[in-house]
């Protein structure tokens, strides 16, 4: 297995667990089941002794496993040197469960979609621009930037209400972009955040060349997940294009946005979406844009930035499931730090995020108003 040989150097020492004020340990499995082998040291050395033999395959090991979202908690607060690798033991860990064949059914039947359908919805392909049929998105053909929605953009409803909203919001602002529609792929994030290393790189070649016969010098993501592919993973096998987030293109033209909106009265905060935060760096676009708009008041949460907590959904689990829900799942806890702040809207700039929290809330407390809306619905509120 690669990266078999940093193992050994965590000392389940549990500084990762030590948040800057040192209360909760924001590592979404851990908070719900508070079990020492959910934790980032626990997971680390019970691969290990699986590895090793000592530890058979079992549902209860895959389920460790692959309840981990991916967050990068822990590795902003690991104090050893090869904390940069977290992430990436465990992707291999996956990648080492993968070659045994004996998956757990929601991932052999997420890979299954996949190979079959071409995405996780078992949709036609032909489909994945239906979300744009009465909005006149074109079709990319040299534009200045190629917009990539991603499945959960093209086939989730909640998904496809944001890929509209940015669409619209891009083309306010005069941003010369096209859409694939039918032809797009899947970027393949979360194939090798499973473990498909094969399948993920498969994916990763043809969208390489199907970009590459078009044109596309410039994209722009709908997802933060799809950015973290084609901004750092492609880039491992030679592509050479320019990426951004569609919040990174919005903050520079935010200042041509404001003078066309109304005031929108509402106390907001901001969710961090793992795969834009932690994994990429990008905090302060959506901050920029959010702290512009007029009539909203700006808040942050208790946990914020380097340290927010993962909506749930990352690392596969927004469509395995094996991390699952209930009262102390964390995107149910992120609701409760969001009434805290005082919050009317919780703001992401993320489809896999939005989906998460909207049920969340749905199920902590419906009753409450609170509204879980897209950065890009925001703006479109404000252009009405």
């Amino acid at each position: 297995m690669k990266y078999e040989d940093l193992l050994h150097r965590c000392f389940r020492c549990g500084y990762c667990k030590l948040t800057d004020d040192y209360d909760d340990f924001n590592c979404p499995p851990h908070l719900k089941y508070r079990f020492e082998s959910f934790s980032p040291g626990g997971r680390l050395w019970l691969t290990q002794a699986w590895l090793k033999g000592d530890v058979p395959t079992s549902e209860r090991f895959e389920q460790i496993l692959y309840s981990c979202t991916l967050c990068a908690n822990c590795v902003k607060h690991c104090i050893f040197p090869f904390n940069d690798d977290i992430v990436n033991i465990l992707v291999a860990a996956r990648e080492a469960v993968v070659e045994t064949g004996t998956l757990p059914p929601p991932v052999r039947d997420y890979f299954k979609a996949l190979q079959v359908y071409g995405n996780p919805y078992k949709e036609p392909p032909e489909k994945r621009g239906d979300w744009a049929r009465d909005l006149s998105v074109p079709v990319y053909d040299g534009q200045d930037y190629l917009l990539y929605i991603g499945c959960v953009g093209s086939y989730d409803e909640r998904g496809q209400k944001i890929a509209r909203a940015v669409a619209r919001v891009l083309r306010q602002v005069g941003v010369s972009c096209g859409i694939l529609g039918g032809e797009e792929l899947c970027d393949g994030n979360e194939v090798q955040a499973l473990g498909e290393a094969w399948l993920f790189e498969s994916l990763a070649r043809k969208n390489m060349e199907l970009f590459k016969s078009r044109g596309v010098r410039k994209i722009i993501t709908l997802d933060p997940h799809a950015f973290n592919a084609f901004s750092r993973d492609y880039r491992k096998l030679g592509a050479d294009w320019e990426v951004y987030h569609y919040t990174q293109i919005l903050a520079e033209k935010i200042d041509s946005l404001v003078p066309m909106m109304k005031a929108c009265p509402a106390t907001v905060v901001y969710h961090d979406p793992c795969y834009l935060g932690r994994h990429n760096g990008i905090y302060e676009a959506p901050r920029q844009i959010l702290a512009a708009l007029p009539g909203i008041t700006f808040a942050e949460m208790a946990a914020s930035r380097d340290n927010a907590l993962c909506c749930g959904g990352g690392g596969g689990n927004f469509f395995t499931d094996i991390l699952g829900g209930g009262k102390e799942s964390s995107a149910r806890l992120r609701i409760v730090q969001a009434k805290d702040a005082g919050a009317d809207i919780v703001a992401v700039c993320c489809p896999q995020c939005a989906k998460m929290l909207e049920d969340a809330w749905k199920a902590e407390d419906p009753e409450q108003r609170l509204e879980i809306l897209d950065i890009a619905e925001l703006i479109a509120r404000g252009l009405q």
